[in-house]
């Protein structure tokens, strides 16, 4: 069925079903604010060009709730109205989960950052393993295009975004560890409270992972994890850079956490929010890279956040430390576009909303 035709019964529906329209939670006595920013970002997320919004959004400020949308489905087939609750795919912000537990190990003595990767896989047999260190991975500024491939440029001398080297950064964790990548991570979600995040390994069956959408020119249709053609081993490889299931309310759990003491000593946390390495990729300008997370230093305001996308999801979160406002986009739908502008459309603008609010004067 054309895209066209589809994006009309869509909308259509989506327009019925909205939850929690958009207003600020009157219960709580903290919240003195002006709400300008709630019929704002409805008014946005309504918006048919460049492509439709299918997701949720959460917004807590001195942690309370200030906003929250539940906007369209978690099933096209069904037309399951889709809800804060459902769980997410959020690729590549699983990254700074997988540079907290290597920062936790950090803490107890058993990695150093400035180490070379080859300290800890011995065995590994490209000869950049000799040069290129935990910080360097972290970062993106290790050069780490491949495994076996030369690296882009001398470590610590540029950026490139890297799958890879989170990977190695995930067999790090477990030759130290002696434990499986998720065996840890999984660890620390039950430490944290986060009852609706995992790593997500191959093969794993749940029912209530809700199913990511691509929109490609004129085609609609659901994706499948199928098509992307990873073993097991593969799989293994890209779970710390991308791996991880989670739902707003545990994400927005996580960053409360980890902007506020509750995961990482206060010397080790600065470590991995200060970077002198301009992340190239972004669509936006002077973002920092650090620890898995972009740091933006636009005065007056700060933040801290990263975004991710792929087999039909695409998420953006972001946390302002100075004023404790924690924002959560995430999507079931994604725009196979080539130009990143308009596959992170819906997120960009309630960023920009969100950071000419209220919420941050």
């Amino acid at each position: 069925m054309k895209y066209f035709f589809r994006t009309y019964l869509v909308l259509v529906a989506i327009a019925t079903i909205s939850c929690n329209y958009g207003t600020a939670d009157k219960s709580s006595k903290k919240t003195t604010l002006v709400d300008d920013y709630s019929q704002r970002i409805d008014s946005v997320i309504q918006a048919t060009h460049p492509h439709f919004f299918n997701g949720v959004i959460l917004i807590t400020k001195d942690h309370d709730v200030v906003y929250k949308q539940e906007y369209g489905y978690s099933d096209f087939d069904t037309k399951k109205p889709i809800s804060l609750e459902d769980k997410f795919r959020i690729f590549s912000n699983s990254k700074q989960i997988t540079a907290v537990l290597i920062l936790k190990e950090v803490e107890n003595g058993t990695i150093a950052l400035h180490q070379p990767v080859r300290e800890y896989l011995p065995n590994f047999k490209s000869t950049w393993t000799d040069s290129v260190t935990v910080h360097q991975l972290l970062n993106m500024s290790s050069g780490v295009t491949a495994i076996e491939e030369p690296l882009a440029f001398t470590p610590g001398t540029g950026f490139h975004y890297s799958n890879p080297a989170y990977g190695l950064l995930g067999k790090i964790l477990e030759k130290v560890r002696g434990a499986t990548y998720a065996d840890v991570a999984n660890a620390l979600f039950i430490e944290l409270g986060m009852k609706n995040t995992y790593a997500y390994e191959f093969g794993m069956p749940d029912a209530s992972l809700i199913s990511g959408h691509w929109i490609h020119e004129d085609d609609f249709r659901r994706a499948t994890f199928e098509e992307y053609n990873f073993t097991e081993a593969s799989w293994a490889e890209f779970l710390p850079g991308g791996g991880i299931i989670s739902n707003a309310y545990d994400l927005n759990l996580w960053d409360k956490k980890l902007h506020n003491g509750g995961i990482l000593k206060a010397a080790t946390y600065s470590l991995m929010i200060t970077s002198d390495v301009v992340d190239t990729t972004e669509i936006d300008k002077n973002l920092k890279y650090g620890y898995g997370v972009n740091i933006s230093e636009n005065k007056p305001i700060t933040y801290i956040g990263h975004r991710g996308r792929g087999m039909g999801f695409v998420n953006f979160k972001f946390y302002v430390p100075n004023k404790k406002l924690d924002v959560i986009v995430l999507e079931n739908v994604y725009h196979d576009h080539e130009d990143p502008k308009v596959v992170y459309y819906f997120e960009t603008k309630i960023r920009d909303i969100v950071l000419s609010s209220n919420l941050v004067k």
